[in-house]
């Protein structure tokens, strides 16, 4: 079996025959878990277990599956970029059914062909092994796995898995390849919708909170008790940290701190601190702050008379602080305002609440932001989308939307409710609501697009939430918006209903001809509100949307389709991923239309709500996976591919924007662009929008091209996803190119170069000199070249 995966970096070459996997037999443990290893399900559901007998000695590793499951003990292994592997190791199987994937084996995930043979049935300790070849890369993932690519059922137990070097490999050469492109008008061709740039924000892992929103305190309306019971945070098994309990540390004795459910801030409980004379408080670390940065926020006290003051500190070290005194207490709730200034660089600062006197001291919350923010959002984080210049953002979800209430966003910030995230992991405190979203959309010029909840919600809530964007003050909703702050109207246009409702995963889900009556009881309700709004059905290519669009043609103005890539070996292939989902899928969608005579007076085109490549290890929180130049080259084609089907695909929306899957990363104190984000911002930006026909291009470089609105001007994109250097001659057909045009390049010789935020950027949009239409363009290994040309 042969597998390529491709980078330049080079690193130390291991000894040949050494196993490279910590920890092979299972036999160190930590917590009962072994030490290296984690779980992971893909889906289905499989109990994981770590067994007291081994092969010969030792322990092994269990997986179960009842239902079915496509599940695996995983393990992250350092390697060294180009050499020969051999992935072996020990499996034994009972009563294991293939199912809808292969069996029991060991695989490298995301390596085409780097997979052992795989065991179904009964048998007893069986080896299995595989050979298989890196070209780039610095670390692979051992799977020993239950499924593959589908679910299996049945027991299957693993032991003494080794991965080993066997020598090195030369890496690829480059070799300079001449092609040439004929352009061809097409006049009668749909223009390319802007819409086709849209981006997707959902309240999960970091991509909302940590994220967009400035907000630097975990918890601050108290939803978990103090003190935690259990450990504050816990790692997924993708690596990610997520919240588990109380980021809340009593100082002293934790005896003081009750939490008290009578008259809470928010939520059922707010934390109440009793003081004997004395002092008593509490704290919350790993706070990200900069040097001589000014730190704004707020802190809601309520007091006994007995209790004299409280003060706040921001700690950047052992005894270096700023601090807020508060002496004017009163006995109901009050807000005080904070402001402190660091005094050196950290990512461990301390927020310190203490009180002083005798009597009790409640809480209601705190928060804390960089005094840059802007209306609540991170400003580096904003100057970046603004960048990115993306037309049109959809929120909230994604599955979290199906559990979610739109109400709890509403109405003072410090009062709404924390709830568990319904969808995902930790919580979500309702800081950013449908006013905050509207205002983060006109911050960075961009139209909201709303998902309405069609899980857990019904068609009277839908119907409410259009009313209360866009209803007039003299409606009741609209009066509401008005109450908290926005009298004017939202003017939302576009509203999803519903998220992947076809999916068993999705809150709410039910059966299809259940789902249709669903649907069009919404829709029916929504245009009741507002009759101009346009609705996206949910839909998923397939018996779904065919029964979608056969029940519900007169209730949708779009349909959604979702589809997300993951990883394989070689760039070129790993590159053109995105072809076949937008093929297979408008392929289906044009047999529909082809087959229901009542579509023929209904234009329904195609809203991609959700795209992306989504593979790798969690990097920026739950579900941040980190992308890189190969990516990039990805994003492009799927960029071009959507201008190619422009007469059917009105709308894309890659998912998600800032850190889950997302085109741009934070850490506490800094935003970057993703290589991904590159290619999005390039094409928006200077990328024509009615297409012209491409003739003659060479089947491994994707091309396209389009001219201006105005036909000043001829833009083609062109991508070049190997290691080869082209000189392509541009034939310009009937076009009359009149001078040198414009260009711009992404390049980066190594397909797993990234950026990272806070690091200088290594992936970036280069300008060329100017370019001679007249003189072949040389395209570089791995590379993405828009040029304009003026006509």
């Amino acid at each position: 079996m042969l597998c390529i995966v491709l980078s330049t970096l080079m690193g130390v070459v291991p000894e040949p025959d050494v196993n490279l996997v910590t920890n092979p037999t299972f036999e160190r443990q930590t917590d009962d878990l072994p030490e290296g290893w984690r779980r992971h399900s893909w889906s289905g559901s499989a109990a994981f277990h770590v067994e007291p007998q081994g092969r010969e000695r030792g322990h092994s590793v269990r997986i179960d599956s009842t239902d079915g499951a496509d599940a695996s003990w995983f393990q992250s292994v350092d390697i060294h970029p180009y050499g020969r592997y051999r992935l072996s190791g020990w499996v034994k199987t009972e009563d294991v059914a293939a199912g809808t994937g292969q069996g029991a084996l060991l695989n490298i995930h995301g390596i085409q062909g780097a997979q052992t043979p795989a065991l179904t049935g009964d048998n007893d300790w069986t080896y299995l092994e595989c050979e298989f070849e890196i070209v780039g890369g610095e670390s692979v993932q051992v799977n020993a796995l239950l499924g593959g690519w589908g679910e299996a059922t049945g027991t299957a137990w693993y032991d003494d898995i080794r991965l080993e070097f066997m020598g090195e490999i030369t890496p690829p050469q480059s070799e300079t390849i001449a092609t040439e492109i004929t352009m061809f008008a097409t006049p009668d061709a749909e223009p390319i919708s802007k819409y086709i740039y849209g981006q997707f924000i959902e309240h999960l892992g970091r991509c909302i909170y940590g994220g967009i929103w400035a907000e630097m305190l975990e918890d601050r309306k108290f939803y978990f008790p103090i003190p935690a019971d259990e450990p504050t945070w816990k790692t997924t098994p993708e690596g990610a940290e997520v919240l588990a309990a109380s980021p809340w540390v009593p100082l002293g004795d934790a005896g003081r701190i009750a939490m008290c459910v009578e008259d809470p801030l928010s939520g059922e409980h707010s934390p109440r601190m009793t003081l004997h004379g004395d002092t008593a408080g509490m704290y919350q670390e790993r706070l990200a702050v900069e040097a001589d940065k000014a730190y704004t926020g707020r802190i809601v006290l309520r007091a006994e008379p007995g209790i004299e003051s409280v003060e706040v500190r921001l700690y950047w070290g052992n005894d270096a602080y700023d601090s807020v005194i508060i002496e004017d207490l009163t006995d109901t709730y009050a807000a005080y305002p904070l402001q402190f200034r660091a005094g050196a660089d950290t990512e461990n600062a301390r927020f310190e609440i203490t009180g002083r006197g005798t009597g009790n001291l409640t809480i209601g919350t705190a928060s804390l932001m960089p005094g840059d923010n802007i209306q609540g959002f991170r400003a580096d984080t904003l100057a970046l989308l603004k960048k990115l210049n993306s037309p049109i953002y959809r929120w909230p979800g994604g599955n979290f939307v199906s559990g979610y209430d739109w109400r709890d966003g509403l109405g003072d910030r410090d009062r709404r409710p924390t709830r568990t995230n319904p969808a995902w992991t930790g919580i979500e405190p309702n800081d950013m609501g449908m006013h905050e979203f509207i205002a983060l959309c006109r911050l960075i010029d961009a139209e909201p697009m709303i998902t309405v909840n069609t899980g857990f919600g019904d068609a009277h809530s839908a119907a409410a939430q259009v009313e209360y964007a866009n209803g007039a003050v003299d409606t009741p909703m609209g009066a509401w918006r008005a109450e908290n702050g926005s009298p004017e109207p939202f003017d939302v246009t576009w509203w999803c209903v519903g998220n992947e409702m076809w999916g068993p995963w999705q809150l709410g889900y039910m059966r299809l001809e259940h789902y249709v009556l669903k649907h069009n009881w919404v829709v029916d309700k929504m245009r009741k509100v507002d009759a101009d709004i346009k609705t996206i059905a949910s839909g998923q290519a397939g018996p779904w949307s065919e029964g979608m669009l056969a029940e519900c043609a007169d209730h949708m103005d779009y349909i959604a389709e979702h589809y997300y890539l993951q990883s394989r070996p070689d760039i070129t292939e790993h590159a053109k991923m995105p072809l076949a989902p937008i093929r297979n899928v408008t392929n289906m969608h044009r047999h529909y239309r082809n087959e229901m005579d009542h579509l023929a007076d209904r234009d329904i085109r195609i809203a991609f709500t959700e795209w992306n490549y989504w593979y790798g290890p969690h990097v920026f929180g739950e579900l941040g996976t980190r992308y890189f130049m190969k990516d990039a080259l990805g994003i492009a084609i799927g960029l071009h591919e959507y201008f190619r089907q422009s007469d059917i695909v009105h709308m894309a929306f890659y998912a998600q924007t800032v850190n889950v899957i997302g085109c741009i990363k934070t850490t506490g104190t800094a935003a970057e662009f993703e290589a991904t984000a590159l290619p999005l911002m390039l094409y928006r930006n200077e990328f024509g929008t009615q297409p012209v026909a491409v003739d003659g291009t060479d089947e491994r470089l994707d091309v396209a091209a389009a001219l201006t609105e105005d036909g000043r001007f001829l833009t083609i994109g062109l991508v070049n996803p190997t290691w080869d250097r082209y000189e392509v001659t541009v034939d310009t057909g009937s076009y009359a190119p009149q001078g040198n045009g414009q260009g711009w390049i992404i390049a980066h010789e190594d397909p797993l170069a990234h950026n990272h935020p806070g690091e200088e950027r290594v992936i970036d949009i280069e300008e060329l000199p100017s370019v001679d239409i007249t003189a072949p363009l040389s395209l570089a290994p791995i590379s993405i070249t828009v040029i304009r040309i003026p006509l």
